[in-house]
């Protein structure tokens, strides 16, 4: 990783515009002020409209391997997953969409910027250098939903690509994108295609709207899925039967709670935690009996927790609210304090200006997570910065409200909700909003 310091510096350098930024202070931006994009503190920046609102997406693994960087001469693919919310229900889709061709950004010399300013000015002003002419290429595969998605999430079991969708008809459907997504990766040129698809399996039993939903990494097919009535059911995939789902809901948090989210261990296979309205944090093993496998429960807000993510090589998990903290918490310390109580962070951090709508850990960087609120700002952060790290001339030119360890404010979306890190290419980082997504990599992770 790059100096911390060098990092800060310029990432609280005026950077804002329309489209993506980071801001120059902690206080708002005036009505009459414009946003300013600061393209030195962006490796790559794209945008991407599928038509209507995608307010839920996860990221689908493509074939050009892991380990990809950006830069101006190396094109990039991404694929997404995402599920459209309309007004008129009979209008929605769930949608795969691949993008080509996404090329970094080409660095210039202020030498260079200087002898060239007028002209670019005139010809682009507000268009990105690119080291080549060629368009960022879109393809989509839809398929027509007669609904709301309020979260959709994939996973692959034995090669073939499913995705979990949670519905506002109150039910959690099991799609086969297989078909979808070979309509794109077999097409030599861009392409938006219409696919008949029915659902491979539909489950009415949470009896209510959810969002909550997670697939586990270490156990093919096994999902858990959560409501706004506080019911958890867990799901599998059986060799002889198809879907099984536990009929007995998991029990634990009230049942005038919601359950926002929900996140499987990444080490131990039959682990699951949860977040609600209830203001908790619950972890749970499924080898005990539902009303008996809530093992840990936890207060960890004064309001609702919103979002949750667990940390792939370290025992923390990442909570955010809707009093706008951010909070990470140490799972070997939950045993030892009083359910009843709230628990003691490791870290917490109050910047944001709105609830959390998303939190993430870096994939390959245990220290690293990003986040996003309704404060239209996703944010990123290393746990690993100290005060100590940071200079006296750059404390002075920061606000003393902006956390040390904050390395950077990406700005320019409007009712941010979810994001995600693209696994295969480190860094890059995708966020989705009522206007679209944003597909980018700073200079900062």
């Amino acid at each position: 990783m790059a100096d911390t310091n060098i990092k800060r510096k310029v990432n609280r350098s005026v950077n804002n515009d329309n489209d993506a930024s980071m801001e120059k202070t902690d206080s708002e931006v005036d009505s009459d002020e414009e946003l300013v994009m600061d393209e030195t503190v962006y490796e790559l920046y794209h945008r991407l409209n599928t038509g209507a609102p995608c307010l839920s997406f996860d990221i689908i693994d493509d074939e050009t391997g892991d380990g990809r960087v950006c830069n101006p001469e190396t094109p990039l693919v991404v694929q997404l997953v995402c599920g459209t919310q309309t007004v008129k229900n009979h209008a929605n889709s769930i949608i795969i969409a691949r993008l080509s061709n996404l090329r970094g950004i080409t660095k210039r010399s202020e030498e260079s910027d200087d002898d060239d300013d007028l002209d670019n000015d005139m010809e682009n002003e507000h268009e990105l250098s690119s080291s080549s002419q060629k368009e960022p290429q879109l393809s989509m595969s839809s398929a027509r939903y007669p609904g709301v998605t309020n979260r959709i999430r994939q996973t692959k079991i034995n090669d073939k690509l499913y995705a979990a969708q949670w519905s506002a008809s109150k039910e959690v459907r099991i799609w086969n994108l297989d078909s979808m997504l070979n309509r794109i990766t077999d097409s030599q040129t861009p392409s938006n295609v219409n696919v008949s698809l029915s659902p491979d399996f539909v489950f009415p039993g949470h009896f209510t709207e959810g969002y909550a939903l997670d697939w586990s990494s270490l156990v093919g097919g096994r999902l858990a899925t959560g409501a706004c009535n506080g019911s958890i059911h867990i799901w599998r995939l059986d060799d002889s039967n198809g879907w099984c789902v536990e009929q007995r809901p998991f029990s634990g948090h009230s049942t005038d709670a919601s359950v926002e989210d929900l996140q499987w261990s990444p080490v131990e296979p039959t682990v699951f935690a949860s977040c609600a309205t209830d203001s908790s944090l619950r972890i749970w093993d499924i080898r005990a009996a539902p009303h008996k496998a809530c093992m840990i429960t936890q207060t960890v807000s004064s309001t609702d927790v919103n979002v949750i993510s667990w940390n792939r090589s370290e025992p923390f998990i990442l909570s955010g609210d809707d009093d706008g903290v951010l909070s990470v918490w140490d799972l070997r310390s939950l045993n030892k304090v009083n359910s009843n109580t709230t628990s003691r962070s490791i870290a917490s951090y109050r910047y944001h200006r709105g609830p959390i709508t998303a939190v993430e850990w870096h994939p390959n960087d245990s220290s690293i997570f990003a986040a996003s609120g309704e404060d239209d700002k996703v944010t990123m952060w290393d746990l690993s910065v100290e005060k100590d790290s940071i200079t006296n001339n750059e404390k002075d030119l920061l606000d003393e409200d902006i956390p040390d360890q904050l390395l950077f404010v990406h700005r320019g979306q409007k009712e941010v909700k979810e994001l995600h890190w693209h696994r295969q290419i480190p860094g890059l980082l995708i966020s989705t909003a009522s206007d679209g997504f944003n597909v980018f990599k700073t200079i900062s992770v």
